[in-house]
């Protein structure tokens, strides 16, 4: 059978977003804390605030593309209206510990102000009642972590 490549990216977001609610779905804590910092001269940024176990098992089960459908960083427009409809930074994400670390495959902007944007997936008694509940990417409340260089 032939698939088309966006039908194909497609799967592969539904596959990893049902992945981390099953993650959170199954742990206990009940707030995640992210905290960006730059690091590496300000080539990078460093994403903090996870439990350990959560974020290694993400990385072992997951595809390259993940961490950029989990954790998108994106460049603030000059209209702010506007930021919703901005396309993800590309970038490398690397997990150390309970760390993500994010390179842009294009440098940090001195000046530009950019933000990491993170959804809230703990309204859901457990996994399955998030999905039953059909809430998503487009549905689940956003918080946007504000960074400039």
């Amino acid at each position: 059978m032939i698939y088309k490549r966006g039908y194909h990216l497609t799967m592969k977001k539904i596959n990893l977003f049902l992945i981390l609610i099953f993650c959170l779905g199954c742990t206990h804590s009940s707030k995640i804390n992210i905290t960006i910092t730059l690091i590496d001269s300000n080539k990078s940024i460093q994403i903090s605030g996870f439990d350990k176990e959560v974020i290694n098992d993400i990385a072992q089960n997951s595809a390259d593309g993940a961490w950029q459908a989990l954790l998108p960083i994106y460049k603030m427009p000059a209209d702010t209206d506007m930021k919703d409809f901005q396309n993800a930074q590309p970038g490398k994400y690397i997990v150390k510990d309970s760390l993500a670390v994010f390179t842009p495959d294009t440098p940090f902007r001195k000046g530009q102000t950019y933000f990491l944007r993170t959804f809230d997936y703990t309204g859901a008694k457990d996994a399955w009642d998030f999905v039953r509940k059909q809430k998503g990417k487009g549905s689940a409340g956003h918080k946007d972590l504000l960074f400039k260089y």
